[in-house]
């Protein structure tokens, strides 16, 4: 399986962006446990939002409640952060992860948790 993030960029505080995670290679219509977890240089790699593999239920960290979403279409193969009223500590680079075993059920928050990575997409925003 391969993770190929998009959708990151430079904006300001208080804009939108839209990233996605596109899967490709060992993939099936219902999909993977998936997550975004992101990363400051020099930071350990945090959890942000995590939706099952039907997308049925998401978790969002609590730095990130009210402010993103976390969305998936199972037939293109691709997963959603949508991520409004940005700040500036929501800096860092943005990382989509899967969890591709054969056990589907479940809510998994940690790095450990996942072993398929994309490669990261830049969200850098400016007061």
């Amino acid at each position: 399986v391969q993770l190929v993030e998009s959708g990151g960029r430079s904006v300001q505080t208080g804009d939108s962006l839209r990233l996605s995670c596109t899967a490709s290679g060992r993939t099936f219509a219902g999909g993977y446990p998936t997550a975004w977890f992101r990363q400051v240089l020099g930071g350990e790699r945090e959890f942000v939002a995590f939706i099952t593999w039907n997308g049925d239920a998401t978790e969002l960290a609590d730095s990130v409640k009210g402010r993103f979403t976390i969305s998936r279409d199972n037939p293109k193969n691709t997963v959603f952060l949508q991520m409004n009223a940005l700040k500036p500590e929501d800096t860092a680079v943005y990382y989509c992860a899967a969890r591709v075993t054969q056990n589907l059920a479940g809510r998994y928050l940690r790095v450990d948790d996942y072993n398929y990575w994309g490669q990261g997409t830049q969200v850098t925003v400016s007061s």
